[in-house]
C-alpha cells in the first residue's frame, strides 16, 4: 500500500521557477470558485523543469457567510496579489488577465435559459447560476478566450433535473459549441485509480477551434478516442468500449428548445454516460470501467500517528452508544406533517468503524464537530474509536498536511467536504501538457 507523496509536499515558489539556464513554458491560467486551492496544487504538481501552469488570477466568494474562510486559507497559502475575493458576477470581465486556461469547480445547479436576447447571439441564464458566469467570460473574451477549459463538478451533472436527464449538461455542451469549443468529459471515481477516498465527481476538458486537441477529436474515430487518442484514455485507461456501445446524438443549437424539450420523450433515460465527448455540435458518449492495476492508498495509511492526535477527536464509551445507534440499521415510523399520512423511514446498516484496509468514503462537509453522526468517519485504533482529524481528511483528499491550519477544526473538515482529490488535476494536467 503507497503512502501519497503529497504528505511531504512543499509549496513551489512560482515567481523563482523560470531560470536563465533553463526556460520555462508557462500556461496562464485563471482559477475560479477556488475554495482553497485544489486546482492550483493539482497543476503545481504537474509542472515540470520546462513546462508549467502560472495562476495569473483567482476567485473565491462564498456568499452565505462574512468570514471569507476558504478564500483566506487560499490567500495563506499562495498568496494575495492577483486574487479576487468578490462576488464574480460583479466582476469585470476586462479586470481578468488574459489566460489560455480556464479551472473551476463550479456548482451544480439549475441551468435552465430564460431567453434568447434579441438582435444578438447572446443568452439569458438563470441569475444567479455561476456556469453563466464562465460562459459571460468566454464571451467577452472572445478572440481572447482560453484555448482549454479544466471544471469539475457532482456526476448527477450528467442527471439532471431528475424530470429531463442531462437537461443541464446539454446546455453546457451546446452553450460551450457556440462558442467554438470541443469538450470531453469523464466521470472518475478516485479511489478506482490508486487514490484514497472513493470520491465520484465528472471532469469536463474543452478545446478551442483550432488548437491540437480539438484537431484531434475532430479526425479521430469515437472508439479511438474513448479508447487510446483522447486526453482522459491517456490519463485514466478504461476496458475497451465497442463501436456499438457508443450513444450519438445531436444537440440542438437553440439553447431554449434543448430548456424546453430536451429528453421530454424519455425523461427517466439517461443521455449521458460516464465517458464522452462533443465536437461540431454532435456528442459521443458511453458506459465505461476503469482499468487499473497500481497501488492503492487505503484510509489505514492516510492515518496520523496516535501521538498527535488530540483528546477530543475520541469517542467516550457513553458517546459510543449514540454513534452506534446512527451507524446500525432502523425501521421508523414518521408523519407526513403536510399530508397526514404515515410512512416507514429505514436505513440499512453501516460499515462501522470504517474499514482501514480499502480507500475511505467520500468526505462531506459535515466531517467536523463532536456529535453522533451517520456520515462521518470513525475509526478504532487500539481498541479506541475517533473521529479523523483535519490532516486526515487534507491526506484523504491528497491535500498537504496542515493545508487549511489557521480556521476551526469543523471549518476546516467542511473546506475538505467541499474540496476535490487533488491526485486527479494532477494526472489531468500532466496529459494536458503531454498533449500540448
Amino acid at each position: 500500500m503507497k503512502m501519497p507523496n503529497l504528505f511531504a509536499y512543499n509549496y513551489k515558489d512560482e515567481s523563482n521557477m523560470n531560470t536563465q539556464n533553463s526556460p520555462i513554458s508557462k500556461i496562464k491560467t485563471i482559477e475560479l470558485f477556488a475554495g482553497v486551492g485544489g486546482f492550483r496544487l493539482g497543476l503545481q504538481n504537474a509542472g515540470s523543469a520546462d513546462k508549467s501552469y502560472d495562476v495569473v488570477w483567482s476567485n473565491q466568494w462564498e456568499p452565505s457567510t462574512k468570514v471569507q474562510h476558504a478564500s483566506d486559507v487560499y490567500c495563506a497559502k499562495f498568496g494575495y496579489e492577483n486574487h479576487s475575493n468578490e462576488d464574480i458576477s460583479t466582476v469585470d470581465v476586462a479586470d481578468i488577465p488574459d489566460h489560455d486556461l480556464l479551472v473551476g469547480g463550479f456548482p451544480c445547479q439549475d441551468y435552465s435559459v430564460a431567453s434568447t436576447l434579441k438582435n444578438s447571439h447572446g443568452i439569458v441564464g438563470k441569475k444567479g447560476v455561476l456556469w453563466w458566469e464562465i460562459y459571460r467570460i468566454l464571451e467577452e473574451k472572445a478572440k481572447k478566450a482560453p484555448k482549454y477549459l479544466m471544471l469539475e463538478n457532482v456526476d448527477r451533472l450528467l442527471k439532471s433535473p431528475a424530470s429531463q436527464r442531462g437537461r443541464d449538461f446539454a446546455i453546457i455542451l451546446s452553450s460551450l459549441n457556440a462558442l467554438g469549443y470541443a469538450v470531453e468529459w469523464r466521470v472518475i471515481n478516485a479511489s478506482e485509480y490508486g487514490m484514497p477516498q472513493r470520491r465520484k465527481r465528472v471532469f469536463i476538458m474543452a478545446y478551442k477551434k483550432g488548437t491540437k486537441l480539438h484537431k484531434n477529436l475532430q479526425s479521430n474515430k469515437c472508439v479511438n478516442i474513448f479508447n487510446k487518442s483522447g486526453l482522459f484514455s491517456q490519463a485514466f485507461p478504461i476496458k475497451t468500449i465497442q463501436k456499438e456501445d457508443v450513444l450519438t446524438r445531436e444537440l440542438s443549437d437553440d439553447l431554449v428548445d434543448i430548456t424546453q424539450n430536451f429528453n421530454t420523450k424519455t425523461p427517466k433515460k439517461n443521455a449521458f454516460f460516464d465517458a464522452g465527448y462533443m465536437i461540431d455540435g454532435v456528442y459521443f458518449t458511453a458506459k465505461c470501467e476503469p482499468n487499473y492495476s497500481g497501488d492503492i492508498t487505503v484510509l489505514g495509511s492516510c492515518l496520523q500517528d496516535e501521538k498527535d492526535v488530540g483528546e477530543e477527536f475520541y469517542i467516550s464509551e457513553e458517546e459510543l452508544k449514540k454513534w452506534q445507534y446512527h451507524k446500525g440499521s432502523k425501521s421508523i415510523e414518521r408523519v407526513n406533517k403536510t399530508t397526514g399520512h404515515t410512512y416507514t423511514y429505514s436505513e440499512g446498516k453501516m460499515g462501522f468503524p470504517d474499514c482501514l484496509n480499502k480507500p475511505s468514503r467520500t468526505i462531506i462537509t459535515g466531517e467536523g464537530g463532536k456529535g453522533a453522526s451517520r456520515f462521518k468517519h470513525v475509526v478504532c485504533i487500539n481498541d479506541k474509536y475517533r473521529r479523523l482529524t483535519p490532516v486526515e481528511l487534507e491526506r484523504l483528499n491528497m491535500f498537504p498536511d496542515n493545508h487549511t491550519l489557521g480556521v476551526s477544526d469543523t471549518k476546516r473538515a467542511f473546506l475538505m467536504g467541499n474540496a476535490l482529490v487533488v491526485g486527479i488535476v494532477e494526472k489531468i494536467a500532466k496529459e494536458l501538457l503531454k498533449a500540448l
